[in-house]
Order: structure tokens, then C-alpha cells, then sequence
């Protein structure tokens, strides 16, 4: 008890106002804390912001896995695969080891573009992105969109099919067969600048020519016009023929000393880039895409909106010497949001 009165009196003694500094301190250093908090989650989606370009980035040269594990080291496929299975000799069929390894090679690309666009659009590679387009972006069942993806016969279906009989039939250029060597980048880079220009001609004169040629080839594409992923092939067979296989066959007919492993680097890169260029979402590496005049889903939603511009798709390049581009930020702000 004596203790009880001796604390009792103390607390008689002191001061008021150092009870109130003191509790005033006490919440000081609840609000400090809190400001912790709060700089700790500005940080966590500063680090988020900053981690999911690099991380989205990895899905390009995970387009090419294939023709990059199998020539890793010198001729590292012939430790996988027999000799007979890939030896070339014009007077005789050619091996089936090529084909299937090109179409393994986009097939693997395209599973390494699904998982990367299902864990960015759903924000787990950082902020959930916002759409290219003002109004938003379309509402689907991913269930669905992949479905429709792969089942359409203008998409994939006749790509495998164009692929396979030219072939097998021997119509590609000898050095396509030929396992030696490694990725010759660029004969890739060239393709695929050859394979835009020429698309971008093909796709020009589709508007152009009439409109029931337009009506009959070009126009079933051009019903999203606010295109999401997995509306990439999705036309028509008449436009995938015109528009697609024909620059192929006419790029791999002056583009004529590739490898089998170069061959395979430019259709995977070609097939995963068009998808992505459809994207619903403005995509990590899009800003210095734009500023290399490198196609970007912004640019391919101008002409899915407007129809008269950006005929381009993996380049810019034509469309500016045409003068036919029309920049996402700066062409229709109402259409687009600022971040595109």
C-alpha cells in the first residue's frame, strides 16, 4: 500500500502537459509508422511497375526456345536426333524433322505468349494494365478466347497446312533444309521486314481494289474494332491467303539462303508478334516499340477503329513512307487512353 500511495503522489506531482506531450508523442509515432506503411506499399508498386516490363520482356526469346536449346552448342541437334532424320538431299523427299520442328517452334512460342499475357492481364506481373481503347476493353472467358484462337481454319489451320505442302512438295529453297549452322539473324530481321513490306501491300490494295473484293477477303477481320487477343486470325480464308501466305512464299523465294534454324526463328517471331499486335492491353516494351517505328497493338487498334490507316504490323516503316501512319497518342484522344 505504501507503494500504491508513493505512485499515486508522484502522479499528483507531475505536470500535466508532460502527460499530453507524452501521449502527443505516442501518436507521432503511430503516424509515423503509418507513413512507413505507406511509403512501403508506394515502394512495393514502384518495384511492381518497374519489374513487369523486364519480366515481360523474357517472352521474346522464349519465342525462339526451340532453334536456340537444339544449336545451344555445335550441332547439339545431331546428339538429339539421328543423322537420317535431317540429311538433306534435293533428289529425295525432305525429311519430316524440319517441318515438325518449325511448327513445334511457334506452337511453343504461342504457350509462352498465353502465359505471359494471362499473368499480365490479370495483374500478377504488376498494376492490371488498361485498355488500348477509351471504352474499355471487351469482356470474354479466357476459356473461350483461347478456344477461338486455335480452332479458326483462316488461323492456324492453313498456316500448318501451307507449311506442310510446301514442304514436303520441295518447294522452298535448298538452304531451308539445311541443318547446319546456327539462327542467322539477319536473314531473320530481313524476313521479317520483307514479310511486313510485302503484307503491307497485300493488305493496302485488299481496301482498295473494290469493295466487294474488301467485302469478300478483308472485311470479316475488320468487324472487332476494338480487337482483343485472340482475334488475331480470325477473318477469313481469302485474307489469310492474300494477306499472309503469299508474302511468305514470296519472302522465302527472295530471302533464299536461310537455314532450317533461321527459317524457324522468323516464322515463330512473325506468327507470336502478329497475335500480340492484337492485344486488348497497352503491352511493357510498347514505348520503345513506337520510338523504333515497330508495330504495337496501339497502332493496329487505329486502323481496327479508323480502317484507313496503319496497314503495318510488325513495322511502321511502310505506313510513314506511305504516309499512311497515324499515331495512337496523338491521332484520336477520345478513341484512346493517354497511357497508350
Amino acid at each position: 500500500m505504501t507503494m500504491a500511495k508513493s505512485r499515486d503522489a508522484v502522479k499528483e506531482l507531475v505536470p500535466t502537459e508532460l502527460i499530453t506531450t507524452s501521449d502527443s508523442e505516442s501518436d507521432s509515432e503511430g503516424e509515423s509508422n503509418a507513413d512507413k506503411n505507406d511509403i512501403k506499399d508506394i515502394s512495393k508498386s514502384s518495384y511492381h511497375s518497374i519489374i513487369s516490363p523486364w519480366l515481360g520482356c523474357l517472352v521474346w526469346p522464349l519465342l525462339l526456345t526451340v532453334p536456340l536449346v537444339l544449336t545451344c552448342s555445335s550441332h547439339s541437334y545431331d546428339k538429339v536426333f539421328p543423322k537420317s532424320w535431317y540429311e538433306y538431299n534435293s533428289e529425295e523427299r525432305p525429311k519430316v524433322l524440319g517441318l515438325f520442328l518449325g511448327i513445334f517452334t511457334v506452337a511453343v512460342g504461342q504457350i509462352f505468349v498465353l502465359i505471359f499475357f494471362y499473368l499480365y492481364k490479370h495483374g500478377y506481373l504488376g498494376p492490371i494494365p488498361k485498355s488500348i481503347q477509351a471504352k474499355g476493353a471487351r469482356q470474354y472467358e479466357w476459356s473461350e478466347g483461347v478456344a477461338t484462337h486455335f480452332a479458326q481454319p483462316e488461323g492456324f489451320v492453313l498456316l500448318v497446312l501451307y507449311l506442310s505442302i510446301t514442304w514436303m512438295l520441295n518447294w522452298m529453297p535448298a538452304s531451308y533444309y539445311s541443318f547446319n549452322g546456327f539462327i542467322q539473324w539477319p536473314e531473320t530481321f530481313f524476313c521479317l521486314v520483307l514479310q511486313d513490306g510485302i503484307q503491307y501491300a497485300m493488305h493496302r490494295l485488299e481496301h482498295v481494289v473494290s469493295f466487294e473484293f474488301y467485302e469478300f477477303s478483308h472485311k470479316p477481320h475488320h468487324r472487332f474494332t476494338n480487337p482483343r487477343l485472340f482475334d488475331a486470325f480470325n477473318g477469313s480464308m481469302a485474307d489469310t491467303i492474300i494477306m499472309i501466305l503469299v508474302p511468305l512464299f514470296a519472302t522465302a523465294h527472295i530471302v533464299r539462303t536461310c537455314n532450317v534454324w533461321s527459317y524457324m526463328a522468323f516464322g515463330s517471331l512473325y506468327a507470336n508478334w502478329l497475335t500480340l499486335i492484337h492485344s486488348e492491353y497497352v503491352l511493357p516494351w510498347d514505348g520503345v516499340f513506337r520510338f523504333l517505328g515497330m508495330g504495337t497493338p496501339g497502332d493496329h487498334h487505329v486502323h481496327h477503329k479508323f480502317f484507313k490507316f496503319n496497314f503495318g504490323h510488325l513495322f511502321m516503316w511502310f505506313d510513314q513512307l506511305g504516309g499512311s501512319y497515324r499515331s495512337p497518342k496523338e491521332f484520336s484522344r477520345r478513341a484512346f487512353h493517354e497511357n497508350v
